[in-house]
Order: C-alpha cells, then sequence, then structure tokens
C-alpha cells in the first residue's frame, strides 16, 4: 500500500521530468563527444524524439526502463499497489511508443531506442551509436 496521500503522490510525479533526463543527457554527452550534432526534441517529428539527425533521417528515443516497458529487464519492475492502473498506464504508454516509431518509419526515418539499462556499459553503447549512425 501506498503511505502517501493520492495528492502528495500525484505532486510527486508531476515532477518526473519528460525531457532533458539524466539518462538523455549521458547519451547527448556521448554522441557529442563521438563528433555527432543534433537537434533536440523535433516538434514537427510524431512523438518528438529525444535526439534528431535531421539529414540522415535518424533519430535516438532514450527510454526508461520501467516507464516504457523495457521487456525482460529487471528495471521494469511493477509497482505492487495500484495494479490495474498500472497496467493501464503502461499499456497506453508502449501502444503511443509503438504508434509514433510506426509513424516516424513510414515517413522513411531510422529509428533508434536506446534504453536505461544500457548506459550501465557505454563503452557497448558507443559502439550501438556508432553502427546505428554510420
Amino acid at each position: 500500500m501506498d503511505n502517501i496521500s493520492p495528492e502528495k503522490r500525484s505532486w510527486q510525479m508531476s515532477r518526473v521530468p519528460t525531457k532533458n533526463t539524466k539518462p538523455e543527457l549521458v547519451v547527448r554527452r556521448l554522441l557529442f563527444k563521438l563528433g555527432y550534432r543534433y537537434r533536440l526534441h523535433d516538434k514537427n517529428l510524431p512523438g518528438k524524439p529525444d535526439i534528431v539527425f535531421s539529414s540522415r533521417h535518424k533519430a535516438i528515443l532514450v527510454h526508461g526502463c520501467f516507464w516504457h516497458r523495457h521487456q525482460n529487464c529487471k528495471y521494469s519492475s511493477m509497482p505492487k499497489s495500484r495494479i490495474e492502473f498500472w497496467k493501464e498506464k503502461f499499456s497506453k504508454t508502449v501502444i503511443r511508443d509503438k504508434k509514433n516509431i510506426a509513424e516516424l518509419q513510414s515517413m522513411g526515418w531510422n529509428i533508434l531506442t536506446v534504453w536505461t539499462c544500457e548506459l550501465n556499459d557505454l563503452q557497448k553503447l558507443e559502439i550501438r551509436l556508432c553502427d546505428f549512425l554510420g
């Protein structure tokens, strides 16, 4: 059971950032160090991808394993209270992600999703980013 009031929990959740998160900043710093330049949160693209390479028609989504339900990841646990609420919330997020990716791909964009758990091995992530960007 939750130890705080619904109002306080709502207030706390409203403070969770949607852009410029720590994982996103780590990926951006790594890309910049590698010499890549990019745009952020392009409002003209479906879902406003986190990192956009317009000339390459490539975008990177930096997803939290918990919020975006990274399959078979230890960080993608289910809360113990209000299970039905969380199932619905997570389901809507996953559906929205799939819809946005499909729209971007139909527009000719290549998409790479970076999960927060991948930030534990930056060398491996660096290789993955370079392979994606060419």
